[in-house]
């Protein structure tokens, strides 16, 4: 019995308009089991329509011609229990073979609501990744087990061979350590020895005559005969010199540019890929309107419209949402999307965008004041540097659940003993530890 077997068939709308991208989403959506109560372009569909399908999950074929029509249908996709499935309509157009088939038992997965990803034939496959715990406790042996090899080894013991290099004296017992053994070989002393020396006890010395102190005015630690005249004078002049305290120049201090340049560099910085918009799109909208850090964004797309995805986030996002640009600063409760050639710098006032070739370092941040989380389809290749900024003191947190399109990275950092949950569950933490009260207090 497969899994989809265990539970109902769930209802699927497709949205996309007509073309290459909106065939491959069909053929994925036939082969996954569900029921497809709406296929339609959301430039002519109409929320009511949207709405009567009574869809659970709504697959979106994601392109910049569709961007006003989403704005419309915004009620109808905001309805409480339905869930967005969003896909780059380029990406899925030229989507075929292997890579199709596999992103097909990911969509598939997410809608049945289950982990079983793997080919036809592989459910029985041990599982590969790793998981979170302590190795179980290997049983003890019970003395009852034992107590026959030991009764036999000890009527053996007589039957082995012993050493012949050494026979120890008959009138003593076989040594059982190496100084026994040395101590035997040695020749036996005769018990009337010579009285040994006592050394004799040095005369106590006489205690000291308790001082009498009288006159503290009269204590010196420097020559009196010759310092005394100095000390005179120097107390003459103090006394003739009253002190002043000038209150004419007198300043705050700014302690923003006194505090430590580490407190100004700290970030959140979020990682993920594939699956990532609808992961990233619940972390934000669990955000509080209010952050003591900014919030950077890297997520991978092969087209590289991430002013789209900026469009996207910024409906949903209580904070700011924003292409970050070279020479732009890291604005605290902000949230910045990294492109593919852009990375940070920390300087005296905060972070700083900066073009890089090969992207954001997660060892720029400020490990004491910054957080780190990764999504679904976040690279492998963050989760060692991830795990160094958490050893010197940086919140790393790893992604779990059903909308977990590929675990890989998060589950890595999730084994190593790093929080663990899912996007609506890590941005409530984040909230506690980073967010803003409504005086602009940290909470």
């Amino acid at each position: 019995m497969s899994v989809s077997d265990l539970d109902p068939v769930p209802a699927v709308a497709l949205l996309a308009r007509p073309g290459a991208a909106r065939e491959r989403l069909r053929e994925a959506l036939a082969h996954a089991d569900v029921q497809l109560v709406l296929e339609d372009d959301p430039m002519t569909l109409e929320p009511q329509a949207l709405h009567d399908a009574r869809a659970q999950f709504v697959v979106i074929a994601l392109e910049a011609a569709i961007e006003d029509a989403l704005e419309r249908l915004e009620p109808a996709l905001s309805a409480p229990g339905l869930t967005l499935v969003f896909d780059e309509a380029e990406l899925a157009a030229r989507r075929d073979g292997w890579e199709a088939q596999r992103w097909g038992r990911h969509l598939a997965a997410k809608l049945h609501g289950h982990q079983q990803v793997l080919p036809p034939g592989a459910e029985d496959e041990p599982a590969l990744q790793l998981e979170p715990g302590l190795p179980s406790t290997p049983p003890v042996p019970k003395e009852t087990a034992l107590q026959t090899h030991l009764e036999q080894a000890r009527s053996w013991a007589d039957d082995v061979p012993a050493d012949g290099l050494y026979s120890p004296p008959a009138h003593l017992h076989e040594p059982v350590a190496l100084e026994q053994a040395l101590a035997a070989l040695q020749p036996v002393l005769p018990e009337t020895a010579a009285p040994v020396q006592v050394a004799p006890e040095p005369p106590p010395v006489p205690a000291a005559a308790p001082s009498v102190f009288t006159d503290h005015t009269a204590w010196s630690l420097v020559d009196e005969a010759s310092d005394a005249p100095a000390v005179a004078s120097a107390a003459t002049s103090t006394e003739s010199a009253e002190p002043a305290f000038d209150t004419g120049h007198l300043s705050l201090v700014d302690l923003d540019a006194a505090a430590p340049a580490g407190s100004r560099s700290g970030a959140l910085l979020v990682l993920a890929g594939i699956g990532g918009p609808d992961a990233l799109r619940r972390l934000l909208a669990a955000l509080p309107s209010g952050l003591a850090v900014p919030v950077l964004v890297h997520m991978r797309l092969d087209g590289g419209r991430y002013g789209n995805l900026v469009k996207q986030m910024a409906r949903v996002s209580p904070l700011p949402v924003q292409l970050a640009e070279a020479g732009q600063r890291a604005t605290a409760g902000e949230v910045h999307v990294l492109a593919d050639d852009i990375g940070v710098h920390a300087a005296a006032d905060g972070l700083y965008f900066q073009s890089e070739a090969q992207g954001i370092s997660i060892a720029a941040l400020s490990a004491e004041h910054s957080a780190l989380v990764l999504l679904s389809g976040a690279d492998l290749a963050h989760v060692g540097p991830a795990l160094d900024l958490a050893a010197a003191g940086a919140w790393v947190a790893g992604q779990v659940g059903e909308g977990c399109y590929d675990p890989a990275a998060a589950t890595a950092v999730v084994a190593a003993g790093m929080v663990a949950g899912e996007p609506q569950e890590l941005a409530q933490v984040i909230a506690a530890r980073w967010g803003l009260d409504d005086d602009g207090d940290a909470a």
